[in-house]
């Protein structure tokens, strides 16, 4: 008998690799930032646990929008919008005050919302640390989080996974007796 671990693994491995080759591609064609850092823990997320809150297409995108909008939020506050980004020129104490921020805030508001999606936690520092500070890159960033859901949509669905359209999974609930 074969471990249950051995075909998950393998599901994981394949979409996992065919996801980010699709993104990455897309980012070498278009010239775009379509493949980031975060992007890799939620393609996990999707294909590994996908039936888990977190991994669920609305917080994955809400988490995603969420960390982009206090990112870029916490440039602006920071003024460091147009600054040389953190890791190139040094970390400042605005830098830092960017990052805690943005991170705070982006924790604060996915708990509050109830979209807990814990790869936006990076997604908000790559923008906060100005990895990826303009606007057309942070649509592009959230244009790619919604092709990589929409892939584990079809891949899932096709697979016979019941990965939810929208938010997660309603528990089920016992017969009464």
């Amino acid at each position: 008998m074969i471990p249950r671990r051995i075909p998950l693994g393998g599901f994981a491995l394949a979409n996992g690799a065919l996801s980010m080759g699709l993104m990455a591609l897309a980012a070498f064609l278009t010239r775009q930032p379509l493949i980031f850092p975060s992007l890799g823990p939620t393609a996990f997320l999707i294909f590994h646990v996908p039936r888990a809150p977190s991994a669920c297409p609305r917080n994955a995108l809400c988490g995603h929008a969420i960390a982009v909008g206090a990112g870029y939020l916490a440039l602006v506050v920071f003024g460091l919008r147009h600054a040389e980004p953190a890791l190139a020129g040094g970390v400042t104490l605005p830098w830092v005050g960017a990052a805690a921020l943005s991170l705070g805030l982006t924790a604060g508001l996915m708990v509050w919302l109830g979209v807990a999606h814990p790869p936006a936690g990076a997604t908000t520092l790559i923008v906060a640390l100005g990895i990826l500070p303009k606007p057309l890159e942070l649509l592009t960033l959230l244009a790619s989080v919604t092709a990589l859901v929409a892939q584990g949509l079809i891949i899932n669905r096709l697979a016979g996974v019941p990965y939810p359209l929208w938010g997660p999974p309603r528990p089920r609930r016992r017969a009464a007796r």
